[in-house]
């Protein structure tokens, strides 16, 4: 009777730790869960307090000049620069995390090696992108200063995120949806773009958009590649500037502390837009709109 009690009891101990640990890391989980957001916010609002009473008119001029100092070149760059990064990184990333998953064989040697490549590219520093991209676009290639040099250097950085995100998008897709299109008589490609691609592209979408996010954001690299001059570029030759770029250079001067604060402001915006805009279209690819 005694070791019956005695094992109940020891049985009771052993739920208590475990459920000791489990409040502790319940209570971790939500402490930085909690610190997370309050810093997210924290942030915002700092930047909406410290940038919304200076945006004017002025700021939103089509030239340049050092008394407006418009962000509107440097927003429309922006875009450009995004754009152009996307239409040359997407296709590449996209098909070679089709070919690693559905061509190449299980086990291949090459798509480790290319694992392995992919995720030491993403972890390089951004001004060693910048350095790349000044010696090889601007110098060797002969592009120069350029959109086009800035966009080609951003494509290499965001291409290990695209390649990653698909891949494992379309890892996630069950085999039976591909063992089912086999078995109606469809083809290896038409399956991979009527069946895998349109089941994974909220998540082929969630790699874009965080893309975008790190292109928008990019300053170190652009500033070797892309230039600083704050006017639209009327060509992918055309030297120019982005939004990060233009608060780096107006913050660098000393002179326009305020206006910074509101390039900011529009920076914020032009990053929650996209987001949402590429929610929507995950959204409706994936047949979620309900």
């Amino acid at each position: 009777m005694k070791r019956n009690t005695n094992e109940s009891f020891g049985k009771k101990n052993k739920c208590h730790k475990r459920d000791s640990v489990s409040l502790l890391l319940y209570l971790l989980v939500n402490i930085s869960a909690f610190i997370t957001i309050m810093a997210l916010i924290f942030i915002i609002a700092y930047i909406l307090i410290k940038g919304i009473p200076y945006l004017s008119v002025d700021l939103f001029a089509w030239e340049y000049t050092t008394e407006n100092v418009s962000l509107l070149p440097a927003l429309i760059n922006t875009i450009f620069m995004t754009l152009l990064s996307l239409v040359v990184a997407v296709p590449v990333g996209v098909g070679s995390a089709i070919y690693l998953t559905e061509y190449a064989g299980r086990g291949n040697r090459l798509v480790s090696i290319v694992r392995v490549t992919a995720e030491t590219l993403s972890g390089i520093p951004s001004i060693v992108y910048g350095l790349f991209g000044s010696i090889f676009f601007v110098s060797l290639c002969g592009f120069g200063l350029s959109l086009l040099s800035g966009a080609l250097t951003l494509a290499i950085m965001i291409l290990p995120l695209i390649m990653r995100s698909t891949e494992e998008a379309l890892i996630a897709v069950p085999d039976m949806y591909r063992e089912g299109s086999f078995g109606l008589g469809a083809g290896k490609l038409r399956t991979v773009f009527k069946i895998l691609l349109p089941c994974a592209m909220p998540g082929i979408l969630s790699g874009i958009i965080l893309a975008i996010g790190r292109i928008v954001g990019e300053s170190a690299a652009l500033i070797f590649t892309a230039g600083t001059i704050p006017s639209v570029a009327k060509n992918v030759f055309s030297s120019t500037r982005t939004l990060a770029v233009h608060m780096y250079a107006l913050s660098g001067e000393g002179l326009y502390i305020n206006q910074t604060y509101a390039t900011a402001v529009m920076l914020l915006v032009l990053v929650i837009a996209i987001n949402a805009l590429s929610e929507l279209v995950a959204k409706k690819l994936g047949g979620n709109d309900e």
